[in-house]
This record gives structure tokens, C-alpha cells and sequence, in this order.
């Protein structure tokens, strides 16, 4: 039997079949799970869990991790075969090439559960079961309130850190802070219902708050997620992707007058995030891109630097003087001359009556008290700065000796880029500081762009070339492999990607 078509039919039919193609290849299906890893063998104050967001167009799947740990591999719970243990069994059993997955550590300080791994493969693994069409949606949001840089200027122009290993330089010799970065990232991914599905959020933070109880915690971020999730409703996911944190700390991290807690600070994070989640209209027929690059970065030679913070070190050691006070003499002493200026060691009408009679000695006894308060405290002082150096050094040492010395001059990075819609995000495995973030972000042609440090390994700090140039004063500077070459390289290459994902 012969069945004749017309050639408008054949066009009409062929002008079809290239519709369905093209919307076939453009649906975006997603799915998301979260398992709980938190190590109970302690106290636990809330829960921490592994979130999997599993995507795939066409023939290109991607899987995002983000997991309520300080770091995947180098230091803390998760080692560094937990990366490429994971990427195998990702790839045998779903599929998904190592290339195409991004696992980000929020840096929180909490502790895992030691099947972190097998806990981790659950999660995605529901994930790709979960899988569902999806419409997505991109935005931006605030947060001022929860986190300050952390780097203070000195008047010197040195810089130093605000930490808990060491204390902060007095108030009078502080100049200015560093930026902070205020944007939420927000990624929206619907069910084409309308009902969400899974929040993708970025930040820049360190979260590490703590609890008043002191038990384990997800932290700032672990409480901002719950926020998120509790309010969308159980079915949906919400995964924090940490970003250029590098310098940023919680704010009052220092406080000693009130309770630290990060919870408080984690409910204004998460609402912020819902702020614009809600104003995020979300589309069907978005694409999704992923690339992936190895970069060689140079390894720093921190040889010179060292040396100077030795000489640095013995010249404020040969500077401590003897003092005729110790501790329990001052510390009554300083209250005494701090409340009363003019009368501190005795009423007023004592002072005026020994000036009358023509008697020095109160006068001459409060300026020798000074003298001996001042020449404490600046020993003081200077026993505060050795610490700082000491603090440092060792990080310096320690990288130096198992780094440059070693032998190795370089170190690989990998460096991830992900597109799904208008949401661009590029990785980097260091704890970045935020002005690296803002220069990418400031230098793409996406409004839309934004960074994610502490993602696929672990390679400690990652400052600017310029914050290099302070010789050991902070920990960003110090606690660092990379020399200051990297930033000009990194920076390009995630420009490069970011124009990829564009394409």
C-alpha cells in the first residue's frame, strides 16, 4: 500500500518533529535529597546533613553536594579519598562524570558521621530517583547583618585578623576594615506546578558562630537552610554553597558581654534568602552547562617571609622591659587609676589639704603608679603582637616544610564552572577572600554571576596578591600555599569559564 503526502504536509510534519526535538533536548529535569551525617558520639546541639541536587539535560547530567562540613579533604573529618571515592561510584552506578560534579564544605566547624561517604551516596543516589521536569529561576538578595570582614588595618598599614588564637590590637592603632560582599546567590528550581523543589543559595560567611550549649552544629548556615526548607515545605531542598569567606567572620565573633550563638544569625540569613527566593519568577527550557579545568597554580616560597617574621620577632622580644608590677599589683592598680584620674589613691580633700601643707608625695606616688602601669601595658601589648607572630609562623613553617621545600613548586586546583539558566556559578578548592569574589563578579558579563570557594578539595587559603604583601599579620596570609601569581591566573580562568557557560 502507497501513501502519498503532500509537500506542505511533508514541511508541516518536519517543522514538528524540530519542535519536539528542540524542546526535548531543553527540559531540565532535577532531583534533591538531603541525609543526615551528624556524628552523635558527643553532644549534639542540631543536625547536620549532606544536601545532593542531581540535574540533567539532554545528554549532560550534573550533580551538586553541599555538606555541612569545614572542608572536603585536607583538614577536618572528610579525608582527601573522599573525593575520588565518591566521583567512581558516582560515575559507575549513576553515570555522572567526575567532571560534571561540584561538592562544596559549607565550613562549618561541625563534626561528621565517620560513613560521611556512604551517607553521601545515599543522598544522591535519592536524588537521581527523585528526578522530575523542573522550571528555574535566578535572583539576587541582601545580607548586611550577620558577618564583618575580618581583616583590620592597622595605622601602620599592617594588617592583622580578628581570631580566637590570639587577641586583637588595641583600638587606638586601628585604621579601617575590609569589604564584605552582601549578595545571596539565589538559584529557584519549581516543579512544573509551581511547587519548589530545591534553593540554591551562596554567600560569603564564616560559619562559625557556635552554639551557646557547645554542642555539634551545622552552624550559621545548617540554621539558614532549616529556615528555608521549613518555610517551602518538606519536599523541598536547600543547599548553601559557601563562597568567598576567606576574611569574613561572623559578626560580634569576639564578644565577651553576651551569648555567641549562630542561630539568631542563621534565621536572618535564611529569610533574607526567602526574601528574593519569592520574587524569582521561574521558567521551563532552561540550559544547563557544566565545565571543569585543572589548573597548575604556583606553590609560594615562603622562605623571606619567614625571615622576617623571625627578625620581627626578636626585635619586639629585645624590646620587653622589666616591670615592677606583675599581675595582681596591676590589675587593682589600673582599676584605681582608671575610675579616679584626678584623686586615685585617696579622698579629694586629702590631695587638696597635702597641697596646702606643701607635701608632693601623693603626686609623686600617682605619677610613679602611671609610669609603672604604662610600661606594663606596653609589654602587654607587645607580648600580644609575639603571639600573633608566633600564631603565624607556624602556619608558615608548616607549609613551607611539607610544600616548597619538598620540592613541590606547584599545586593543581580544580576549578568548576555550572550553568543552569540565568544562575552562572564558578568554584574554586580554597577559602578564598572576598576580594577575589567581587573582581570575577565585577569583570563578567553576567549580572548573574557568582563564586563558590571550599569546592572540589581543599588547598587552605587563597588571599590576593595584594594581601600577600603583609608579611604574616593574618592568618589569611600566612595559612597559605599559593603564591601571589595565582590570583591573576585564577582570575582569568574563571573569567574564561564564565564566558563558556554563556555561550
Amino acid at each position: 500500500m502507497c501513501f502519498l503526502i503532500s509537500p506542505s504536509r511533508v514541511l508541516i510534519l518536519c517543522i514538528g518533529f524540530l519542535i519536539a526535538g528542540n524542546a526535548n533536548a531543553a527540559a531540565l529535569l532535577a532531583g534533591a535529597a538531603k541525609v543526615d551525617i551528624t556524628d552523635e558520639r558527643g553532644p549534639v546541639n542540631d543536625r547536620l546533613f549532606a544536601r545532593a541536587l542531581v540535574l540533567k539535560s539532554g545528554d549532560t547530567t550534573a550533580a551538586l553536594v553541599t555538606i555541612d562540613a569545614v572542608a572536603i579533604g585536607g583538614i577536618g573529618r572528610i579525608k582527601d579519598d573522599f573525593l575520588p571515592n565518591v566521583r567512581a561510584k558516582l560515575q559507575k552506578e549513576l553515570g555522572i562524570a567526575p567532571s560534571n560534579t561540584l561538592f562544596n564544605a559549607s565550613h562549618c566547624h561541625g563534626l561528621v558521621h565517620p560513613e560521611v561517604e556512604a551517607r553521601t551516596m545515599q543522598a544522591l543516589k535519592t536524588a537521581m530517583k527523585n528526578l522530575v521536569p523542573v522550571k528555574t529561576g535566578a535572583g539576587v538578595g541582601r545580607e548586611t547583618r550577620i558577618m564583618e570582614n575580618r581583616r583590620l588595618v592597622l595605622k601602620s598599614g599592617k594588617v592583622v585578623d580578628v581570631r580566637h588564637a590570639y587577641s586583637l590590637p588595641p583600638d587606638e592603632l586601628v585604621a579601617a576594615v575590609g569589604p564584605v560582599d552582601t549578595e545571596i546567590g539565589v538559584l529557584r528550581l519549581d516543579r512544573l506546578n509551581g511547587k519548589p523543589l530545591a534553593i540554591v543559595y551562596n554567600f560569603a560567611c564564616h560559619p562559625i558562630q557556635n552554639v551557646p550549649s557547645g554542642g555539634n552544629t551545622a552552624d550559621i548556615t545548617g540554621f539558614s537552610s532549616k529556615t528555608i526548607e521549613e518555610n517551602l515545605g518538606k519536599d523541598c531542598i536547600a543547599l548553601f554553597v559557601q563562597g568567598c569567606g576567606g576574611d569574613i567572620n561572623p559578626i560580634n565573633y569576639k564578644a565577651v558581654n553576651h551569648l555567641r550563638s549562630a542561630e539568631p544569625l542563621g534565621l536572618m540569613l535564611g529569610l533574607s534568602t526567602l526574601r528574593a527566593v519569592r520574587k524569582i519568577k521561574s521558567q521551563a527550557g532552561q540550559p544547563l552547562v557544566v565545565h571543569s579545568k585543572k589548573l597548575k597554580l604556583p606553590r609560594a616560597d615562603h622562605t623571606k617571609r619567614i625571615a622576617a617574621m623571625e627578625a620581627e620577632r626578636k626585635t619586639l622580644a629585645d624590646s620587653l622591659n622589666g616591670t615592677f608590677l606583675n599581675l595582681n599589683t596591676f590589675l587593682p592598680l589600673a582599676a584605681k587609676y582608671g575610675l579616679a584620674a584626678d584623686f586615685p589613691s585617696l579622698n579629694s580633700y586629702r590631695y587638696l589639704h597635702e597641697r596646702k601643707m606643701g607635701r608632693t608625695g601623693l603626686e609623686k606616688m600617682d605619677a610613679k603608679n602611671r609610669a609603672n602601669l604604662q610600661s606594663y601595658i606596653r609589654n602587654v601589648h607587645t607580648m600580644e603582637q609575639i603571639t600573633r607572630l608566633n600564631t603565624n609562623l607556624r602556619l608558615l613553617e608548616n607549609h613551607q616544610k611539607n610544600g616548597y621545600d619538598s620540592g613541590n613548586k606547584t599545586i593543581e586546583a580544580e576549578v568548576a564552572g555550572l550553568r543552569v539558566g540565568d544562575f552562572v556559578i564558578v568554584t574554586f578548592p580554597g577559602e578564598l577572600t572576598v576580594p577575589i569574589g567581587l573582581n570575577i563578579k565585577k569583570a563578567s558579563p553576567h549580572d548573574l554571576t557568582f563564586i563558590a570557594g571550599y569546592t572540589n578539595g581543599y588547598i587552605y587559603y587563597a588571599p590576593t596578591a595584594q594581601q600577600m604583601k603583609n608579611t604574616g599579620g593574618a592568618q589569611e596570609d600566612s595559612d597559605c600555599l599559593l603564591a601571589p601569581e595565582w590570583q591573576k591566573i585564577y582570575e582569568a580562568k574563571a573569567g574564561e569559564i564564565v564566558r563558556g557557560l554563556l555561550k
